[in-house]
């Protein structure tokens, strides 16, 4: 069947292409043979296909009432698969194979930077490292096994480490275990000394922990502890304990009633005693907020996560009467995961006051021996950028829960070893910038 129309030019170099069952005369004229062969000829300007412009037909072409859209003179026409046509093949040029090339060479160079980065900050970490951390003989030496939270003190010539009791649940071991050194490199744990033999009306039998000791005016020496609470398990106070003689080997009589107990944010551990260049005596300690925190790493790992501020409190010369009320001086920040903890407070001889903490889980690769440091002693402290003691260090695991001698030379901490939190003991060398180093003994 002849369909009516208008009729057609006769023009042999117009083709004509098949778009959706009808045909329109194509406005370009494939003019030269395509004759590439591949990539390579590309490359090198052999490919000579191209479409060039022919004129315009003025007829219009209709299909069962359908007219033809014009077919745009920027691109060559393509041919619809459906309808029976065959699609055009990918014209490859210069610039598209060089966009290409660009590409490929971008998204290499970004794999390359993404996992070469944190290497290279990893190895400028360790370069970077002051090189006392690889002198062999700044080793700590560990002394003591299963002897976690070491609290200090030196009288005379002799060195008394006192710890958090091994097994806590049990009420049959000494309450506070002690060692004593005269060296501080090598020490003896007097087995079966209790220096607490009783507890007060307020805690229970067992489960204290981190004890430290200072020596008052009148020669006696005051001992403080996180006790558990007898109404409240598992959560702890502060308490102190005096003792009846000028040893500081004990026995400790424990006062009536707690130091410090903030029950409505978790109650308060790890008493440390410090007495400034005036005399006047203060004891700092952790608000145990992970206490009532909602689950994860120490029970503080889930949002929202739980305030631990490190406070400080002003002592009457007795060492157990508060005066006024505590100070924060540091509370935990992001980096220090779920909490800070285990206090401990000197003074250079320059006026300098150094803070010792440990922050993130107790059971964490990153429990570490941190410092901070101030002009005043009730803060504001600037922290460390690195801790003095970290996982890796001298094959340490975990290190923390450090007292340092008055003087700032020597520093005992824990770290894990094996099943155990063995007692470390290490020198240590405050440098004119601030800055801790680990020294030999």
């Amino acid at each position: 069947m002849v369909r009516q129309g208008k009729s057609r030019s006769a023009d042999p170099k117009q083709s004509l292409v098949r778009v959706r069952g009808w045909q329109h005369p194509s406005k370009y004229t494939l003019t030269q043979v395509d004759t590439m062969k591949g990539l390579p000829s590309l490359l090198n300007g052999s490919s000579t296909r191209k479409w060039t412009q022919s004129t315009p037909s003025t007829d219009t072409a209709e299909d069962e009432g359908q007219s033809g859209s014009t077919i745009s003179p920027t691109k060559p026409p393509s041919a619809d698969i459906s309808s029976g046509g065959s699609k055009n093949p990918m014209i490859w040029t210069r610039r598209k194979i060089t966009w290409l090339i660009t590409l490929i060479a971008l998204s290499v160079a970004i794999i390359v930077v993404v996992i070469t980065v944190p290497v290279v900050l990893l190895v400028d970490d360790a370069h970077n490292d002051d090189p006392s951390y690889y002198n062999s003989a700044n080793r700590p030496v560990r002394v003591v096994q299963d002897f976690p939270d070491p609290g200090l003190i030196q009288v005379n010539s002799t060195w008394y480490a006192y710890a958090t009791v091994a097994t806590p649940d049990n009420p049959d071991v000494p309450h506070v275990p002690v060692s004593t050194s005269r060296n501080f490199s090598s020490w003896d744990w007097l087995q079966g000394h209790d220096v607490m033999p009783a507890m007060s009306s307020w805690e229970t039998n067992m489960n204290q922990y981190a004890p430290d000791v200072i020596q008052r005016k009148d020669g006696r020496f005051v001992l403080y502890y996180s006790g558990e609470l007898k109404d409240w398990l598992r959560h702890h106070c502060v308490g102190a304990a005096v003792s009846n003689s000028t040893s500081p080997l004990g026995p400790y009589i424990p006062h009536n009633s707690t130091l410090a107990c903030p029950r409505d944010h978790g109650g308060a551990i790890d008493p440390a005693p410090f007495k400034d260049v005036n005399g006047t005596l203060y004891v700092v300690y952790k608000v145990d907020g992970n206490s009532v925190g909602h689950g994860g790493d120490c029970n503080n790992g889930k949002k929202p996560i739980v305030s631990t501020p490190i406070m400080l409190q002003q002592l009457n010369d007795d060492g157990v009467t508060p005066v006024g009320d505590p100070v924060q001086i540091l509370t935990n920040e992001k980096v220090d995961g779920p909490l800070v903890e285990a206090p401990n407070i000197i003074r250079t001889d320059r006026g300098i006051y150094y803070l010792f903490f440990s922050s993130h889980c107790y059971t964490s690769s990153k429990y570490s021996v941190k410092y901070a440091w101030s002009t005043s002693l009730k803060g504001p402290y600037t922290r460390a950028e690195r801790p003095l003691f970290r996982t890796g260090d001298f094959g340490l695991k975990s290190p923390g829960g450090a007292t340092a001698s008055i003087d700032g030379s020597k520093i005992v901490f824990h770290a894990f070893c094996g099943d155990y939190r063995c007692m470390f003991a290490a020198a240590m060398n405050i440098t004119a910038n601030y800055t801790i180093l680990p020294a030999a003994l």
